[in-house]
């Protein structure tokens, strides 16, 4: 035990424990305590010597400091423990326990939280509402609820899977029209682009594709898509020497106030000044010009 609360409507127990207890312990834990509700076990107090205590098998919490003198709260064979105070004189007066949540509040420490009497009626008759509300949403029964929910969460991956191939093919469209763009500075190529409406993993594509295309090459490419500025460059390796992707998106996203990086060849970023967004991409494309003029 690490640490506890109880009063008259709810109780925590915090004690060491090296992984979440699982939901099914948590219903047997919970069984255990309700039957000894439900046995109406009379409370008996006594007051002895601490080693006498200790030899009757009162429990004893590790660092708290007792006197010579001792009270002993004994519940039948169910609980022996040295305490200050008790709620009732009989195990049934609790009426009810209910386990409201468990996780953990440190390295190695859980905490358990339960209330009892009415607080546990009102606690499960709201998880009743909650299932009823849930059945009639989905206009199944009770024990239907669960396979509805998978049955939909199937249906939208699916629909991701359609919205991401579509977005994709979007993308994917734009490459003809992109590479019309192409800067030639030096021996190397430039493009700049604003193409708004596709999302970062089918723009990361577009720019990989664009790069297979473009032999030594730097790219950037800008998206806004429900009000975010997504980035992505590449940039060949043979400009490396004179380019880094991770350290150009960097530079991009902190004038459109976002922020980003990535490896040498390939990095993502995202910002949120939309307005500043054509005039920053129109001075990158000027830097690098300046930047691979002798390449």
């Amino acid at each position: 035990q690490k640490g506890s609360l109880v009063n008259a409507s709810n109780l925590r127990f915090d004690f060491s424990h090296s992984a979440p207890i699982s939901s099914d312990e948590l219903m047997r834990i919970e069984q255990m305590m309700n039957q000894q509700v439900l046995a109406n076990i009379t409370v008996e107090t006594e007051e002895m010597s601490i080693d006498a205590a200790k030899a009757k098998g009162a429990m004893a919490l590790f660092g708290e400091k007792y006197g010579d003198v001792v009270r002993v709260v004994s519940m039948g064979a169910a609980s022996i423990e040295l305490c200050g105070g008790i709620h009732v004189q009989q195990t049934g007066e609790i009426g009810l326990i209910k386990i409201v949540s468990e996780g953990a509040v440190a390295s190695g420490i859980r905490r358990v939280e339960a209330v009892a009497g009415t607080f546990a009626l009102q606690a499960i008759q709201q998880q009743g509402q909650y299932v009823a509300q849930l059945t009639s949403h989905f206009k199944v029964s009770a024990d239907k609820i669960f396979d509805r929910v998978d049955a939909l969460q199937g249906q939208i991956k699916l629909l991701e899977k359609q919205v991401e191939s579509a977005n994709l093919a979007v993308a994917l469209a734009k490459e003809g029209e992109l590479l019309t763009q192409v800067i030639p500075v030096g021996s190397a190529k430039v493009l700049i682009a604003q193409c708004d409406g596709i999302d970062g993993k089918s723009l990361r594509e577009l720019a990989q594709r664009l790069q297979d295309k473009l032999p030594s090459s730097v790219i950037v490419l800008a998206s806004v898509i429900e009000g975010k500025i997504t980035l992505i460059s590449a940039v060949t390796k043979d400009l490396h020497g004179q380019v880094k992707a991770g350290e150009l998106i960097g530079k991009v996203a902190a004038a459109v106030g976002g922020k980003g990086g990535g490896r040498p060849d390939m990095a993502q970023a995202g910002g949120s000044d939309i307005e500043a967004l054509p005039s920053v991409l129109m001075t990158t494309r000027e830097a690098l010009q300046g930047q691979l003029a002798h390449v």
